[in-house]
């Protein structure tokens, strides 16, 4: 495969140079071309055959023990200017980095095949779709990003001789964790990662391009690149909505993508658009628009099941390829979580013998499946529409076992960026020694916002100001907990039942009770038919509590002056009114 386009041809013969492969490959995105990278990783070891029968083209994959999960020490924005990588991120020099760089990267191909790696994040029709290329010398990588993204021949194509590409340079380096970077240059639009193989350090596109490098870009180009699901939901009389939202690990955000409605919802039907990134733009209507950017499923094994997600199991039945989760001995790939009896025997994410009686669990709790998107059962044609989707509500939310209620709604679009500025989970004991610290994700974008927080609020206010179709923003909170300690609200499907309530309030209806927080629903506003959610439950879960929330307040302060001059006044000017709401108001 060859390309006319001399700014990319340039740059490969650079990097050439520097990493001095054996061979140069440059990736066309065939079938062919991804059945003979597996070969060439089943024969050298790095990939292992699955029971080709119930797994058909499904492959696995076992990391290095040291080398399991993104590295957020280890991810650098490297700006011109220190303060505007601002304080939620790693900064560094980016001349003194890219020296740094060049000599680890010195030679670090020599005896490997050099992978270059085109691709477009977004359909490939869509105006709104960026090119990014990543080199690579990981087999494992390559054989990924053709699930991850429209990889290949097609986004050269797209490309033409366009220099307004992404620059992605990585090389899993010797694996060693003392010798790892995974770095941004958002001025130049270039990332480098070495030293890992692990997908977020490594899949180029998907962290490291469609959020920290993209929300760059979306700041200045005037659109959004946000951590968000996509969601569609038709009601029986056919009218359709469209969702984003944006939770932090651990918050339900995969089960919430490929929801299924309860039985009591008959006639309802939803629709995967995207899992986790969302690009948005206003259309000619005045409303925000969204687009995927992936193309496929980069998810946690550990936890999915029949039961939890069924969605995500069926997606991943075939065409995939597994990463650090446990084999059994009839070659199919186990987790926890994924049947309610474990295997008798199976060989573990470390390659040894494991039984339901080891002390260690079987696959790693970032194990990892990658499955086209187009597999789900419940994926929207509009997976690959030009334009998108239109948006009618933004949902954040957060693991609260006390203080936030179940659901409530901005009262504006500038509250609604301040809800989701401080929307938060709890940590365990076990996690921290201390239960109850609230650890803040703004947009669930702590590790993937590429520039300054203050900045970043600041363009979204700016977002908000230029339509008056912007999306209704809530917030939601799956995880209260009642006095037992055990959950109050049933979650998974039965989220269906807070979903309609939001899409009422997108059209200006279901009855809603004023707080000092936001709206909430009002009694008997949501539908709890065929539930055993009971009005006192109801009441726990709806409670807005002063006391707990002007000790919230505190700690939103707190976050608020760690930013200094940065932070907008909007948002200072939103803590002052919550402030003032509470104010007199008694538990």
């Amino acid at each position: 495969m060859t390309t006319t386009n001399q700014a990319l041809k340039q740059w490969i013969e650079e990097v050439t140079a520097l990493t001095q492969p054996d061979t140069v490959h440059w990736c066309d995105g065939s079938d062919a071309e991804y059945g003979s990278l597996i070969k060439t990783m089943v024969a050298d070891g790095t990939m292992e055959e699955l029971d080709q029968k119930k797994w058909p083209n499904c492959y696995y994959h076992r990391s290095d023990p040291q080398d399991v999960a993104r590295v957020e020490h280890l991810t650098f924005i490297c700006s011109e200017k220190e303060e505007d990588a601002g304080p939620n991120n790693n900064w560094a020099d980016p001349e003194e980095m890219k020296d740094k760089l060049k000599g680890l990267f010195d030679g670090c191909m020599k005896g490997r095949t050099m992978y270059v790696v085109p691709y477009c994040m977004g359909p490939i029709s869509s105006p709104h779709s960026k090119i990014g290329v990543e080199v690579t010398d990981s087999a494992y990588v390559a054989a990924n990003m053709k699930i991850m993204t429209r990889m290949g021949t097609q986004a050269l194509e797209k490309l033409g001789d366009s220099t307004d590409f992404v620059k992605g340079l990585h090389s899993i380096g010797e694996l060693d964790p003392e010798r790892r970077y995974i770095c941004h240059f958002p001025e130049t639009r270039e990332i480098m990662s070495f030293g890992s193989g692990y997908g977020g350090n490594a899949l180029l596109g998907k962290k490291c391009h469609a959020l920290r490098i993209a929300s760059v870009q979306a700041r200045d180009e005037g659109w959004m690149a946000e951590h968000m699901l996509i969601l569609g939901l038709t009601s029986p009389e056919g009218e359709k909505h469209y969702v984003c939202a944006a939770f932090p690990s651990a918050c339900g955000k995969t089960n919430l993508a490929m929801i299924i409605p309860p039985a009591e919802y008959k006639g309802w039907k939803a629709e995967c658009v995207g899992d986790d990134i969302a690009w948005l733009r206003y259309g000619e209507d005045g409303r925000l628009w969204a687009i995927n950017p992936e193309a496929g499923f980069f998810g946690v094994a550990p936890g999915t099941g029949a039961k939890t997600n069924p969605g995500a199991l069926e997606s991943l039945k075939t065409n995939s390829i597994f990463t650090n989760v446990a084999v059994t001995d009839d070659k199919q790939p186990w987790w926890e979580g994924l049947t309610d009896e474990p295997p008798a025997h199976a060989t573990d994410w470390r390659g040894n013998d494991w039984t339901p009686a080891s002390d260690k669990p079987a696959a790693h709790p970032n194990s990892r499946f990658t499955a086209p998107a187009k597999q789900c059962p419940i994926a929207s044609p509009e997976m690959e529409a030009a334009e998108g989707v239109p948006i009618s509500a933004f949902i954040f939310g957060g693991r609260r076992a006390t203080t936030a209620p179940l659901v409530y709604q901005a009262f504006d679009w500038n509250h609604g960026v301040y809800v989701g500025a401080m929307a938060a989970s709890e940590t365990t004991a076990a996690a921290t020694g201390a239960v109850g610290v609230v650890r803040r994700d703004p947009m669930a974008m702590k590790p993937f916002c590429g520039y300054n927080f203050g900045d970043y609020f600041q363009h979204w206010i700016e977002m908000g100001a230029k339509s008056d179709k912007a999306p209704k923003i809530f917030h939601v909170n799956w995880f209260r907990k009642g006095d037992d300690g055990k959950f109050l609200w049933p979650g998974f499907g039965q989220n269906m039942r807070v979903l309609d309530w939001i899409l009422k309030r997108c059209v200006d209806a279901g009855d809603a009770v004023e707080t000092p927080i936001g709206y909430v629903p009002a009694d008997g506003a949501l539908n709890l038919s065929g539930t055993n959610v009971d009005a006192d439950t109801m009441a726990k879960l709806m409670d807005v509590n002063p006391d707990e929330w002007k000790t919230e307040l505190a700690g939103e302060k707190e976050y608020l002056e760690s930013y200094g001059d940065d932070m907008p006044k909007e948002m200072w000017d939103q803590y002052k009114a919550l402030a003032e709401r509470l104010q007199g108001v008694k538990a």
